[in-house]
């Protein structure tokens, strides 16, 4: 059995196991009872009523919140070499345009939070499948990180305010961050609207039975608060 701090066994106090709260309660609450010293994470958990072995009920894409993430994000830019200029002018925090860019990532520096890249150097990319892949930062189509020349100012835009990445794991979960416990609640709200509204529109026409079983916040190290589903897929993003 887990043994819990003082701390923790104190903030607990506040939360009612058995309550569905509302959406706004609920994360002024997980603001509330984050006991961590800095600014923690206020985390998001969806139990859903996905069957994860069915290839036509994997979910999985990327929301941009309206109030970002909290933090600064790095972004990479895989391009050919004459788009090095357009890529550094549209605000890429570390261009790789040859073989040697290439190669700094082979022997391990992954020091960026977001990877995007133009098709035309995917046939590169994909040799450091082993080394971005297993820390999420491999561009993928699905998670709008492969894109055209053209609109590589708009990824660079929309990586740079802050997005998430949403994907239904094996064990039929979601988790994904939506702010600091720092943030003021209408922005944890409005962030957690516009997740929700995309979890709502991407429901796979195969889903049977409860679609969203369970919602529940958390801050870092902190105890989780129960959201009444209902009342969360009902929520509109103002994006």
């Amino acid at each position: 059995m887990t043994r819990r701090g003082k701390k923790y066994l104190e903030v607990v106090q506040k939360v009612e196991p058995t309550k569905l709260y509302g959406p706004e309660e609920a994360l002024k609450l997980a603001k509330e009872v984050s006991y961590v010293t800095f600014d923690a994470t206020i985390e998001l958990h969806l139990r859903m009523g996905l069957d994860p072995r069915r290839a036509d009920q994997q979910i999985r894409g990327v929301v941009g919140l309206p109030y970002g993430l909290g933090k600064q994000v790095r972004v990479l830019v895989f391009v050919t070499p004459d788009m090095v200029q357009q890529a550094r002018d549209a605000g890429a925090d570390f261009v790789i345009s040859d073989d040697d860019g290439i190669k700094q990532i082979l022997d391990g520096w992954t020091d960026f939070d977001v990877a995007i890249a133009v098709p035309q150097m995917m046939p590169k990319v994909g040799k450091l499948g082993r080394v971005l892949g297993r820390r999420g930062l491999m561009p993928n189509p699905k998670t709008g990180t492969v894109v055209q020349p053209e609109d590589l100012p708009r990824a660079l835009k929309d990586a740079k305010a802050g997005r998430v990445e949403y994907r239904l794991d094996r064990t039929g979960n979601i988790h994904l961050p939506i702010g600091k416990a720092s943030f003021p609640t209408e922005h944890l709200v409005g962030n957690l609207a516009a997740i929700m509204e995309t979890i709502r529109r991407v429901k796979p026409s195969g889903a049977k039975g409860i679609y969203v079983r369970r919602i529940t916040v958390a801050p870092t190290m902190g105890p989780g608060i129960k959201i009444d589903p209902t009342v969360a897929l009902a929520m509109e993003s103002s994006l």
